[in-house]
């Protein structure tokens, strides 16, 4: 990570592109943020490529002009019209569909573009920050991303490391989110090592919503395993932490009332509708219920046709 941070400061004092690689929930939106705060030229404006989806994908990007379409009343401008003078942050870039990869990589080689319905040629100037938890070099291959615009992204690379991989780092982390959500709450040695010793899979997002959780359900300074017992809305983990430490979680999954198998999608269905059903359809809060990303999470929704 101590690489990882001099990599941002000669990245941030720097107007080349930049990718960024990592894992759902590794903070790749906040390197990026990190990366264009160090001379902070001018706004930063996040593009969530994989909301960008339907007919009206290209009005959110370029913009549109004054009857372009009905109920285009007046002018609207895009996130590229925002972003000039500053920071573009392409997060999830390699869920842009084709057809905007091909209009993307216009734009950014010529700094010029059209708004929806509009006839005169637009200029934004911005840097470029791009951030994926895909393998885009795979995509490439596999023609389902441009193999020119990925070069014109490529320019400089930071790989984030998932927190399996740095281990020794989750009791630091740890005491941070505590600083920032705790009242003088403490980590007693069993629990720091049940947390130390799962993997993660929702990396850093998912340990920073875990440790919210057992800080909102906790009465006392010390936090305990039964805290994290109580996070009935992550059960599987509970699970996992609890065969670590040696015992059954409370209200943990058990075999004897299981229902007949079920298909694995139906299973992933029923799990993302109880997780929106319970933050009152809060897709962000849903998806770190759930410990995915929320590319993944309207990735899967749109699978699923919720």
């Amino acid at each position: 990570m101590k690489q990882v941070h001099r990599l941002v400061t000669r990245m941030g004092k720097s107007r080349f592109p930049v990718l960024v690689l990592g894992e759902t929930g590794t903070g790749k939106e906040v390197v990026a943020r990190a990366i264009h705060n160090i001379e902070a030229r001018g706004p930063f404006v996040v593009v969530d490529c994989s909301s960008l989806v339907g007919p009206l994908m290209e009005s959110e990007l370029f913009g549109y002009a004054k009857g372009a379409f009905t109920g285009a009343h007046s002018q609207k401008l895009g996130l590229l019209d925002a972003a000039n003078g500053g920071t573009a942050f392409f997060d999830e870039i390699g869920e842009l569909p084709l057809e905007l990869q091909t209009k993307l990589l216009r734009v950014l080689q010529q700094k010029e573009f059209r708004a929806v319905g509009g006839l005169a040629q637009r200029t934004s100037n911005f840097r470029v920050i791009a951030a994926t938890n895909r393998d885009l070099a795979a995509e490439v291959k596999d023609k389902r991303f441009r193999e020119d615009l990925y070069y014109r992204l490529n320019v400089m690379r930071l790989r984030l490391p998932s927190l399996r991989e740095r281990k020794d780092d989750i009791p630091l982390l740890i005491s941070h989110f505590l600083q920032r959500y705790g009242n003088g709450h403490k980590v007693p040695d069993d629990l720091m090592n049940a947390l130390q010793a799962h993997d993660w899979p929702g990396n850093i997002r998912q340990l920073e919503h875990s440790v919210q959780q057992m800080i909102a359900m906790n009465t006392g300074p010390w936090l305990s395993m039964a805290d994290l017992h109580s996070l009935a809305t992550n059960r599987g983990v509970e699970a996992t932490f609890d065969a670590k430490a040696g015992g059954v979680a409370p209200g943990a999954f058990d075999a004897s009332d299981a229902q007949p198998v079920l298909p694995l999608a139906e299973v992933e269905r029923k799990a993302i509708l109880s997780a929106l059903e319970h933050t009152k359809g809060d897709r962000a809060f849903a998806a770190e219920l759930l410990g995915i990303g929320r590319t993944t999470l309207y990735r899967k929704l749109k699978e699923y046709g919720l």
